[in-house]
């Protein structure tokens, strides 16, 4: 492995792993608002949420670029209070990863949420145990194989995105160039097939290794929630 693959490698498992880290608690708080809230314009929030799975991801990075980029609302904001830089930085490929995983994580986990038994959540809160408790306690663990099922695509589509990271963040070596974007790179140049086909098995490798892992939890999770 050379150094070009190496550093593409390390760079795409942190940008998956710290958008995934990220978009976690809004997935829990979106699939939870989905699975038991009742408010008019419940759609609207359904399909905000969903909209990355239709549109092209290129033109996701482009909005993103239009907000979050330095003359952005957003992006012009963040520079010149708190001098941080999300365009064309591996923090913004983060941000891209993750707004494109965020549907693959909310909708198993809703899903799930919409299966727990409430009467052993009423039967908890019957028990004294707050709301709080009640969720971290009964409700996330039932939900765990929701949960662990979203993870896994939450990451799968993080370390695979390339349209919206390349539209938003570029393809900047050691930055921006994360194994997707590093193997359509390698793809250009003339003696590039070799490099683009090990950054390919890589891929293949990480992702399977991957499903491995959440197999593993998911099982546990299984076990640790059966009734005994």
């Amino acid at each position: 492995m050379t150094d070009f693959e190496a550093e593409a490698l390390w760079l795409s498992l942190r940008v998956a792993a710290a958008s995934l880290l990220g978009i976690l608690p809004v997935a829990l708080l979106l699939a939870f608002v989905l699975a038991r809230g009742r408010f008019a314009g419940k759609w609207l929030v359904e399909a905000a949420v969903n909209l990355p799975l239709v549109l092209p991801p290129v033109v996701t990075g482009l909005v993103l670029l239009l907000v979050f980029g330095v003359r952005g609302p957003v992006g012009g904001w963040l520079r010149d209070s708190f001098g941080v830089t999300l365009a064309f930085h591996w923090t913004g490929a983060a941000l891209a990863a993750g707004v494109m995983a965020l549907p693959l994580v909310v909708r198993p986990l809703r899903l799930s949420l919409e299966a727990v038994d409430h009467g052993l959540e009423q039967a908890a809160a019957t028990l004294g145990a707050p709301p709080l408790q009640v969720f971290l306690r009964v409700t996330l663990p039932l939900a765990a194989p929701g949960l662990v099922a979203g993870m896994m695509l939450g990451f799968a589509r993080a370390f695979g995105e390339f349209g919206a990271t390349v539209t938003f963040a570029g393809s900047i070596p050691g930055e921006t160039q994360t194994l997707p974007v590093a193997i359509y790179t390698a793809l250009q140049r003339a003696d590039g097939e070799t490099s683009a086909m090990r950054l390919a098995i890589l891929s293949v490798l990480v992702s399977v290794a991957a499903l491995f892992v959440a197999e593993w939890i998911n099982r546990r999770s299984l076990r640790t929630a059966r009734p005994r």
